[in-house]
């Protein structure tokens, strides 16, 4: 099977939010490739460190918010969105 490194890309990111704590700040335990990808793409501070967590851009927190909530939300019903 072949991934798209895209989906994943959105996926980790919604996840990492997931993890938000300090307002800016997410728990980095996730695929390096991968989060060596959304620093790249301008969402993350640089994943390569001794710290336990990465800090989100202003970009890169308000779409890892509406991924999660496109992945993950229900409505009020409880449906999945």
């Amino acid at each position: 099977m072949e991934l798209d490194p895209e989906k994943i890309d959105r996926v980790v990111l919604a996840l990492l939010y997931l993890g938000l704590h300090e307002e800016w700040r997410a728990w980095k335990g996730f695929d390096w490739v991968a989060m060596n990808r959304l620093h790249e793409k301008g969402f993350i501070s640089d994943p390569v460190g001794k710290a336990k967590s990465v800090v989100f851009t202003e970009d890169g927190r308000e779409l890892a918010r509406q991924l999660l909530g496109e992945f993950f939300g229900r409505d009020k019903e409880g449906a999945a969105l």
